[in-house]
């Protein structure tokens, strides 16, 4: 079932928010052994970057568009600092751990892609 929400094109997030709200199950790795994503990577599902760190850069794409037509706003210019450095803190985790390529670097772009 796992596999077959994520082709429909679920983040893992979504998926056992899925399973949780109209299939009643609680949680999965309990009854599977294995987590979402521990399960997507097997199948070869599993997406290219986490899910957080694609909400935090999401997050920062919204904030640059912002300041580019609000140039002078300095609390959004304050929000974009935290996200970043949010940003950069997360992915040498996930550089620790393999879950990015250790060559994997922040930069505006980057978050204007996604």
């Amino acid at each position: 079932m796992v596999v077959k929400l994520a082709k429909e094109g679920n983040s893992p997030s979504r998926l056992g928010a899925i399973l949780r709200d109209q299939h009643g199950v609680p949680l999965v790795k309990p009854i599977v052994g294995k987590s979402i994503t521990q399960i997507l990577r097997e199948n070869a599902l599993a997406p290219s970057i986490p899910g957080d760190l694609e909400i935090l850069l999401r997050k920062a794409s919204r904030l640059q568009a912002h300041l580019e037509k609000h140039g002078s706003d300095r609390y959004n210019k304050n929000a974009l600092q935290i996200v970043e450095t949010k940003i950069r803190n997360i992915a040498e985790y996930y550089k620790r751990r393999g879950l990015l390529p250790p060559n994997w670097k922040y930069t505006p772009m980057v978050a204007r892609v996604r």
